[in-house]
């Protein structure tokens, strides 16, 4: 018996004297989208325990908490979304005493950051050359930021500073690790940047139409031009007015292509097609059909560049 007990206690001592690290529980991530997961993806700790709230074929739109949702959030140690022009069913919640601490609201603090530069620049430079830029992200601005592979970027740093805080009590090693996967993300980022941008040029003879008004950061980025939206809010049908102006632009389009997607299956738009020689394809912006993974974020921004291409005529 007191040989059993000097070897627990034996076992227990070593326990005790283990580095925290070696002991400490998984870090576990909330995001709001499946772009946001796979920044995370591209730089945080193979460890970390990363939950999506919205799942596949849902918008963040529309989207309404689950009780599961709400648990997930509490158990978090670190919460990321873009912000309540996206996902306004999350900004009461996230504005909790509990849960405020531990949210970080992506296109808010890439305002501050930019908001930042642009005050450095401004005193070495003495003059107001940024001030035209100031408002690109503020609340009402298009919030689809993580189209824009250059915004991801921004966010991906957000999402390093937010991890290297919370690994404070963590090995060097560990926030190293950190930083140098980031250093990884954008540099194969800049590769594919690159790339799709060559493959986006053959484009330039197609007239695209998009379901809703999303993509414009993302055909901005690569020199693309959107004809024209069927709508500007994706959960309420256009008036009539807006769908017969669309109608006209898809008459007098050069090669004219709808992109769809997923989130939507309205079928009224189909009749604004009827009698015109039009390519409809599919991309998705939440990237529900890429692989979970270090390499996601840059695979999701090469299948966006890969479904324009299909607007190619045969």
């Amino acid at each position: 018996m007191n040989r059993f007990s000097g070897s627990a206690l034996a076992i227990l001592l070593t326990l005790a004297l283990l580095p925290l690290h070696a002991v400490a529980a998984p870090l576990k991530i909330v995001t709001s989208i499946k772009p946001i997961t796979l920044m995370v993806r591209a730089i945080a700790p193979e460890s970390a325990l990363v939950t999506t709230l919205i799942p596949a074929g849902a918008s963040p739109h529309t989207y309404q908490l689950r009780p599961s949702d709400r648990q997930a959030l509490a158990d978090a140690d670190l919460i990321f979304w873009v912000g309540p022009d996206m996902e306004l069913f999350l900004d009461r919640i996230l504005s909790s005493t509990e849960l405020a601490p531990k949210s970080h609201q992506l296109m808010s603090e890439m305002v501050i950051a930019d908001d930042q530069e642009h005050r450095h620049h401004d005193e070495h430079e003495d003059h107001d050359s940024h001030g035209s830029e100031d408002g690109h992200h503020h609340n009402g601005v298009d919030p689809h930021i993580w189209l824009d592979p250059e915004a991801a970027l921004g966010m991906t740093t957000i999402i390093e500073q937010a991890l290297v805080g919370v690994a404070d009590d963590a090995p060097s090693s560990e926030a190293d690790g950190i930083a140098q996967r980031l250093q990884q993300f954008e540099a194969q980022l800049n590769e594919k940047e690159t790339k799709i941008r060559k493959q986006l040029t053959q484009l330039d003879a197609v007239d695209i139409f998009t379901y809703h008004d999303a993509f414009r950061r993302f055909a901005e980025h690569y020199g693309m031009t959107i004809a024209g939206a069927l709508t500007i809010t994706p959960e309420k049908t256009p008036g009539a007015k807006h769908m017969q102006d669309i109608q006209n632009r898809l008459h007098a389009a050069h090669h004219p292509c709808l992109m769809t997607e997923p989130q939507f299956n309205r079928d009224w738009w189909q009749s604004l097609s009827e009698g015109i020689d039009i390519t409809i394809v599919t991309w998705d912006p939440l990237a529900s059909d890429i692989a979970d993974s270090r390499n996601g974020y840059v695979e999701f921004q090469q299948s966006l560049a890969d479904a324009a291409l299909k607007c190619l005529p045969k």
